[in-house]
């Protein structure tokens, strides 16, 4: 396995911030998470999904939060200041990985079937 010195740091970093909130017990598991969503938005089936914003609860409008943009591997998610994320449609996944991380009650991100989005 090889891993660029940045990457070995950023994935050590995020173990070692992941660890230390478990053990405040200040992060709730997934599921808990997806609960502070209606019905339609959590993951059903094989339906594929793609991530949404809701930019009113959103950190980075204001004061520069990155955790969903650091998180998301496949580059779909960036930064506008002043107004919060913008979500690529054709890049995300639907993986949720930016909805775990997400720091705020209730979540800035969800997730919907892509057909909604039609």
């Amino acid at each position: 396995m090889n891993l660029s010195r940045k990457e070995f740091f950023r994935q050590g970093l995020f173990s070692l911030g992941d660890t230390l909130v478990k053990a405040a017990g200040l992060m709730r598991t997934p599921l808990d998470a997806l609960q502070d969503f209606p019905s339609e938005e959590v993951p059903c089936g094989d339906q594929p999904m793609v991530a949404v914003t809701r930019n009113e609860h959103c950190l980075a409008r204001n004061c520069g939060c990155f955790s969903c943009v650091e998180r998301c591997e496949n580059q779909a998610i960036t930064v506008v200041m002043g107004e919060g994320i913008r979500i690529d449609p054709a890049r995300c996944t639907g993986c949720g990985s930016c909805l775990y991380v997400c720091p705020v009650t209730p979540k800035a991100i969800g997730l919907k079937t892509k057909k909604d989005l039609l």
